[in-house]
């Protein structure tokens, strides 16, 4: 390494110098390149002056001046002969029209004039023209040089002389350039002239789009980097500054400069890796002395780091004699240190198990939550079930007498359910376990299930016939169902909901007139157990839960909710956004369901007031119902004979529900039968545990009469 070090300050030089060398040798290439350019296109200009010179002196001879064509015709003949590049010698007047061409007999009727640009240009500006290459009628290419000529009556004419592009090919042939470069000559258009390179294929061609970049970067003179026509890369110098306007391209692969470079680049590369060879020879003999001395502290340095007593020689060298009294000095510090990282771990361990416990603690209270939880809306659900069961029996027995106070027990029990429901769905919530059952759902029908269900105030509702929703339509009905329970509950005598639709996203709005929010408020609406202000009175009720829930479904259907209002006693708008989906493919009108049939029912349910409600509603629906209160009562009642549809309560006094579902499917010995759990444990693991048993459905206290008909319908009959 030392010897690296050592010749990398030659090497730098050496790369510095070779980096110089190139940028030098690429200064004097584009220099060469650009003067070969010059100096071709003077040599051009001077073979076209030449031309013109002709031109010029054959427009004076006497047979022109005195108009006799005929003679001139002869006279130009003779011209063309001692060119021996041209081939021929045009004449026209001063509209363009050809009088006679030497390459035809006089007074052979003409074609038109071949490059009608460049003749147009003479007869305007009176100056000689050198225009641009053509391949003839017999496949020769050729350029025109035209001249203007005035006769002695000062009528203008246009001599032409048609040239063969050799003339320019043997120009280009005596340059003594190396056999790679290609030069060309390119006239007025860029079409190719001559070209030292594959002259007969390529003239008359097109230069290349990245030349023509080139030309418009760099103007009327450059050097720079292009592809040639065979599509090789090429270090190009070219000059347009002739007089005719013509351009001279110079052309050398860049290729081969690159290989130049890179031959350079390989000498300095071999001859600096023998010399640091040679140095690293030189470097280990002088080397050797170390050695052991190196071992010695290696070893010690590896007692070190294991812990091993340190075995140091003294040495002669200063260096190691140094480095053996810190090794020394580390040792004390190590057996310090290894005293001192022992009592830290002890600490560490101690802390570690004390985080566990608390770790273990904190699991067991949410475990302890989730069973308090489930046991809380089972609890609070059983003794709603015989309350909601004997409303069903009132409405359906529609005493006129009690309507008044039916609805406000309907009103009160309702209340009490979506409080049950929110403060289990809550737990969902902050427990990430609330799911979705998404669907093509359409939310104006949605909107106004919800909407006509409200009795607590008066809802004005704007809605399409439909917009459909890719979600879960009982989550959207719990979102509407809570956002206009909220506007009931907080002073609001009139809502509005309003649904509509843009081509990528539904906009549900809910406004109502009533207390209105605080900025304050509407910061922190969507928390859990957030409410605006109330009296000790609390006339409104509610957890403060609702618009949480609203926050989290809207959110896990990917969408948005927010809360407007214009302060105190100005009302609420609440909006939610929702991505658009698409509609269902059509279905086949379904069949008419089958009427009602009468249904042999065993009704199983510890509470006394539950089941005996129950079983009231059931007879009035059109079933013959027995009643039983424990697993013991259920087994015997199935024991004298097998019930259609077994209803049972999970919680039981002797057996849970799974187990006696269980015991009732083995009695039945594979006959018909249906088993429903109707429980107050109502928790999505619960609904899954009943399915994964022997239940065929699962309803959740308190059952609806549209849940009992599920329930009870004929067996033939697919649950949905």
């Amino acid at each position: 390494m030392l010897t690296a070090i050592g010749l990398l300050p030659l090497a730098l030089l050496g790369a510095w110098s070779l980096h110089a060398a190139a940028e030098y040798k690429e200064r004097e290439q584009e220099r060469w390149m650009l003067d070969l350019a010059r100096a071709l296109s003077s040599a051009a200009d001077a073979e076209l002056d030449n031309a013109v010179a002709v031109l010029t002196g054959l427009g004076g001879v006497p047979s022109l001046q005195g108009g006799d064509l005929r003679t001139f015709h002869e006279a130009a003949r003779s011209v063309v002969k001692a060119q021996p590049d041209w081939l021929g010698v045009i004449l026209t007047d001063d509209s363009g029209k050809v009088l006679l061409r030497t390459m035809d007999a006089y007074g052979v009727s003409a074609p038109p004039a071949a490059d009608p640009r460049s003749l147009q240009t003479v007869l305007t500006t009176g100056q000689p023209v050198a225009g641009a290459i053509a391949r003839g009628p017999g496949g020769r290419a050729a350029f025109p040089v035209r001249v203007p000529v005035n006769d002695a009556k000062g009528k203008l004419y246009s001599l032409t002389a048609v040239i063969l592009p050799d003339r320019m090919g043997r120009l280009i042939a005596r340059q003594q350039v190396p056999a790679s470069t290609i030069i060309a000559i390119r006239d007025g258009a860029r079409a190719l002239v001559a070209r030292s390179r594959d002259q007969e294929r390529k003239v008359g061609g097109q230069p290349s789009p990245s030349f023509m970049a080139l030309m418009r970067s760099q103007g009327a003179e450059g050097y720079g980097s292009a592809l040639s026509s065979e599509g090789e890369r090429m270090t190009t110098g070219y000059t347009t500054r002739s007089r005719y306007g013509w351009a001279v391209v110079v052309g050398q692969p860049v290729d081969g400069l690159r290989a130049a470079a890179f031959e350079r680049m390989g000498v300095f590369g071999i001859g600096l890796a023998l010399s640091l060879l040679g140095g690293i020879l030189l470097a280990s003999l002088l080397s050797n002395r170390l050695v052991a001395a190196i071992d010695t502290l290696q070893r010690n340095a590896a007692a070190l780091g294991s812990g091993a007593p340190l075995t140091l020689a003294p040495s002669a060298i200063t260096e190691v004699a140094a480095i053996g009294a810190a090794l020394r000095q580390a040792e004390h510090q190590r057996n310090v240190q290894e005293h001192e990282r022992a009592q830290l771990l002890e600490s560490l361990n101690r802390a570690l198990a004390s985080h566990q416990a608390a770790l273990a603690e904190a699991r067991e209270a949410g475990r302890a939550k989730d069973e308090f939880l489930a046991v809380l809306g089972h609890e609070l659900r059983n003794p709603l079930s015989p309350i909601v069961t004997s409303l069903d029996l009132l409405d359906i027995r529609d005493d006129p007498s009690s309507s008044k106070e039916r609805a406000v027990m309907r009103r009160q029990v309702d209340h009490l359910r979506r409080m049950v429901d929110d403060l289990l769905d809550v737990s969902r919530v902050t427990s990430g376990k609330l799911e979705l059952d998404a669907r093509p759902v359409n939310l104006a029908e949605v909107v106004r299930h919800a909407v006509a269900s409200a009795s607590e105030a008066q809802v004005r509702l704007l809605a399409p016939t439909a917009v459909w929703v890719n979600g879960d339509d009982s989550r959207l009905t719990q979102v509407l169902n809570n956002l206009l329970s909220n506007a009931s509950r907080f002073g609001s005598s009139f809502t509005q909901v309003t649904l509509s639709a843009d081509p990528t996203h539904a906009r549900l709005e809910v406004s109502d007139n009533g207390i209105g929010m605080s900025e304050e408020l509407i910061a922190r609406v969507f928390e859990p157990f957030q409410q605006a202000p109330q009296s000790l009175a609390r006339r409104t009720g509610g957890l403060g839960l609702g618009l949480a829930i609203v926050h989290k479904i809207v959110d896990l259907h990917g969408g948005t909710v927010s809360a407007h209002s214009a302060g105190a006693g100005m009302g609420s708008r609440f909006e939610v956004i929702l991505p658009l989906g698409a509609a269902p493919p059509a279905e086949a009108e379904r069949t008419a369901a089958p009427e009602a049939t009468r249904m042999d029912l065993l009704l199983v349910d510890d509470n006394v007031d539950a089941a005996q409600a129950g079983a009231a509603l059931l007879e009035l629906l059109g079933h013959e119902v027995r009643v039983a209160h424990s697993a013991a009562e259920a087994l015997a009642a199935v024991n004298d004979r097998m019930p259609q549809v077994a209803i049972l309560d999970i919680g039981l006094p002797d057996m849970d529900g799974y187990a006696l579902a269980a015991a009732i499917r083995l009695l039945a010995d594979g006959a018909a039968l249906r088993l429903v759990a109707l429980t107050g444990y109502g928790q999505r693991e619960d609904v899954a545990r009943a399915y994964d048993g022997d239940f065929d459905l699962h309803l959740t206290k308190p059952a609806t009469v549209a849940d009992l008909e599920r329930a009870t319908a004929p067996l033939s009959q697919p649950l949905g």
